[in-house]
Order: C-alpha cells, then structure tokens, then sequence
C-alpha cells in the first residue's frame, strides 16, 4: 500500500508540473514608502515637488511649470511581474509604469486620444496598438485600483482588479531595463501609488 501511495504521488506531482502548476512568484516591495530610496530621482523634484514618499504613498503632483518627469528605478529587470495600487487625484491624471525604458502601460487619459486608456500598451511609433477591456466596468474613479503587470521577452500581460484585460507582443520590447513611474508634462495633475512590489521571473 505505501508503495501504491507513493507511486499515486509521483503522479500527482508529474500532472502538476505537465500542467505548468508552479508557485505564485515572490513580490518583493521596491518602494518603501518612507523615502525615494531605490530609485533615480529626477533633477528638480526637490523644489518641484513632483515626487513624494507619504505616510506609505508614492505621491506624483505635477509642479507649477507642468514639466513632465519619470522616476526610474535603479535596478534593471529582464522578465517581471509588478503589481501595485493607484489612485487618481486632482486634475487629468495621465500618467503610466514604463517597461524597461520606452514602452508604457498607461494609467489616465491619454493625451493624443483625449481618452481614458488605462491598461493599454503605448509603443513609441505605433501610438495605442491594442486596447484592454472592461476597463469602464472594473476602473475606480476616487478609489484605490490595483494593477499587476507582467513582462516576458515581448509579451506584456495587464490585470485590473485581479482581471486580465491586457495582452499584447511588443517588437520594440528592450530585453533589459529599469520601470519608471510617469508624470506626464503639460497637465495640472495628481495621483498616488502604494505598494510597489516586483518579482523576476526566469
């Protein structure tokens, strides 16, 4: 019986790794919401004051010139999965969380569509290539929204609210690069994110 038990648990696990079964990767906070530690911070946020660690909240408030900025990260990233929460504030909020360097996730209102795009992939060159769904039914207005993105080799996956609304191939994709964290120029605008956490991936 016991060599019957051991032989129905080979099995089991056999099944579970031909089924692609593996562990939730291991998020790792990279912004620990007492400073900017950890990250390149841009020339002129002390007097502009676009970026913030708050009592746990990375808080992004566009500066009295309006002049865009990103907060990047110092570490570079191959393949990741990041997940965080956001929350817009005042103004139009068109922000975003680069994926090692040029193409963006973007979070608000996209400045040349004048719509809100949440969720959806901007590739330099092809504007908004695809568009993620659900975005009406699952985005919150004046709450907290938690967003999980995941890059591997060109292929950017996006879940809102635990839903997947995103999928999409990048040919630009860079194999290696830091995330940033957008504030857009041109805009009188605020918003917050917490609980910035990472995960490499093979």
């Amino acid at each position: 019986m016991a060599d019957m038990n051991s032989k129905l648990l080979c099995g089991v696990i056999m099944l579970g790794l031909a089924g692609g079964v593996f562990a939730e990767p291991k998020l790792k906070p990279i912004f620990n919401g007492k400073n900017l530690s950890g990250w390149e911070v841009p020339k002129g946020n002390d007097e502009a004051g676009w970026y913030k660690a708050v009592d746990g909240v990375l808080k992004i408030q566009s500066g009295p010139q309006k002049k865009g900025s990103i907060l990047w990260s110092k570490k570079k990233y191959r393949n990741f999965v990041m997940e965080f929460d956001f929350r817009f504030g005042e103004g139009i909020v068109d922000s975003g969380v680069h994926v090692r360097t040029q193409d963006q996730i973007q979070i608000g209102i996209s400045g040349s569509l004048k719509r809100d795009m949440t969720c959806s992939p901007y590739i330099p060159g092809k504007g908004y290539p695809v568009e993620a769904k659900n975005i009406k039914k699952l985005l919150k207005a004046k709450d907290w929204n938690t967003m999980r993105i995941q890059a591997i080799g060109k292929e950017y996956t996006v879940w809102l609210q635990g839903e997947k609304v995103m999928t999409y191939k990048s040919d630009s994709a860079i194999k290696e690069g830091p995330v940033g964290i957008q504030l857009h120029g041109s805009r009188d605008m605020g918003i917050d994110y917490r609980k910035l956490k990472l995960a490499e991936l093979p």
